[in-house]
């Protein structure tokens, strides 16, 4: 999940698909594991997205090397 996107920013859909896993009785725990990836590396965007029950944050450039 990226965090700046057009329509919804990343946060709010994580939100969102937290919010339907609980509508369904599936607990955060077991949903959708959601990594954030991101060029944002301010601590209040990090804290915000572990606050929204991201499972993982990955700051951008990825560099897999």
């Amino acid at each position: 999940m990226d965090s700046m996107m057009p329509e919804m920013d990343g946060k709010a859909a994580v939100r969102e698909i937290r919010a339907m896993e609980e509508s369904t009785g599936i607990p955060s725990t077991g949903g959708a594991k959601i990594v954030m990836v991101t060029a944002l590396d301010d601590v209040k965007n990090v804290v915000a997205s572990f606050g929204g029950l991201c499972d993982a944050y990955v700051l951008k450039p990825v560099d897999t090397m």
